[in-house]
């Protein structure tokens, strides 16, 4: 009896035993066939690697500066007397801007100029007295002497009348003036700002490596936060022929037409310069780059191949794509696009939206990207 209960104890023993061992094997089972079932697709956004006409640009700031451009100001102190312009006048070449007061000089040099005239009668006179011996020759020395004297002194009150007074050094556009009739003014006085607009320089600076693509003539395309919806075309016409010793940048001037004078002076300047370069490049989205440290990169979206180099497709016939990673050599960056200089070629579909999910080899389903127009959008494409 008591062997009996043995046995029927031991039978159940086993049988729940082999009850767990069973169910931990089908748990095991279960866990097996879902990390060897195939995982579902990403889906992803692509675009085509297009060849696109491609004007390479080099990208600079700087600032505008006129054709002559002055601040004028006092050689000598004086009270000013007459103003003879008006503040935003147009003035023309040697035009009287500025009269100081200059009554003690013009009184000065009448008596200079009496001096001069009656020094000048007596050497006239001593010229022919020395020929016949009236006179001795030291004697007539002094009086060449004298007449050189008078006339240094007309010349030096002629040079102080001169400077009581401004001219326009060149035509031009004068500014707003800072003076008015009365006012005593010290030597270095600034009266006001003489501009030349006709004509603009566009002044700016680029790195010591780019020189070999500058020429003079080429054309720089300014544009200006005055005028955000207009371009203006300047070219080049001066490279400095000194590198900066502290930032390696170079100095390079462009001239800008300014027939309506609209452009003004210190007007801070976005520059593009047109390279020579090759015409069309092969571009994608922006957004198919991925940037890291180790180098830039792109998904290319292929068909999954079998063994004998065939499409491989599933159940329902449709090609599997994957999505495989390919370091580039990416460059310019303009208008959304990025050019690609080496590791793709046109008409290779890259991934342009998804890439976080995405690995190496992973399987990919296409979507519509809709951060992209829609002819930058393409279906999958099978070779």
């Amino acid at each position: 009896m008591l062997r009996r209960r043995m046995l029927i104890m031991l039978g159940v023993v086993l049988l729940v035993v082999l009850g767990l061992g069973g169910y931990k094997a089908f748990s095991v089972y279960q866990q097996i066939q879902a990390f060897t079932k195939p995982k579902p697709p990403v889906s992803v956004g692509v675009a085509m690697a297009t060849q696109q006409p491609w004007q390479s640009l080099l990208p600079a700031i700087g600032s505008l500066k006129a054709l002559q451009g002055v601040d004028l100001s006092l050689e000598i102190a004086g009270t000013v007397k007459t103003l003879q312009f008006e503040s935003g006048q147009k003035v023309k070449a040697g035009q009287l801007l500025l009269q100081l007061d200059n009554d003690v000089e013009k009184a000065l040099l009448g008596t200079a100029e009496a001096d001069q005239g009656l020094a000048q009668i007596e050497f006239g006179r001593g010229s022919q007295l020395v020929d016949s011996r009236a006179i001795s020759r030291g004697d007539f020395d002094r009086m060449a002497a004298q007449l050189k004297k008078a006339s240094a002194t007309v010349a030096q009150l002629n040079a102080s009348l001169a400077k009581k007074r401004i001219l326009a050094p060149f035509s031009g556009t004068i500014g707003i003036r800072q003076v008015d009739v009365g006012d005593y003014l010290p030597s270095g006085t600034m009266i006001a700002t003489l501009q030349d607009i006709s004509s603009l320089y566009v002044d700016f600076y680029v790195p010591e490596q780019v020189l070999p693509k500058l020429a003079l003539g080429q054309v720089v395309r300014v544009n200006l936060a005055a005028y955000p919806k207009q371009t203006f075309d300047a070219k080049i016409s001066a490279i400095n022929p000194k590198v900066d010793d502290t930032t390696r940048n170079v100095l390079v001037r462009a001239s800008l037409p300014n027939p309506d004078g609209n452009l003004l002076p210190g007007m801070f300047a976005n520059l593009q310069v047109l390279l020579p370069g090759e015409n069309t490049r092969v571009v994608v989205p922006e957004s198919a780059i991925t940037y890291t440290l180790y180098g830039n990169s792109v998904y290319v979206v292929e068909p999954r191949k079998d063994a004998d180099g065939k499409p491989e497709k599933d159940d329902k016939g449709e090609p599997i794509l994957t999505a495989n990673r390919r370091f580039v050599d990416s460059g310019e960056r303009r208008g959304g696009l990025v050019v690609i200089n080496k590791g793709l070629h046109a008409g290779e579909q890259v991934v342009s939206a998804g890439q976080l999910k995405l690995n190496a080899g992973a399987n990919v389903a296409i979507s519509v990207d809709k951060t992209l127009q829609a002819d930058q959008n393409s279906p999958p494409r099978v070779d």
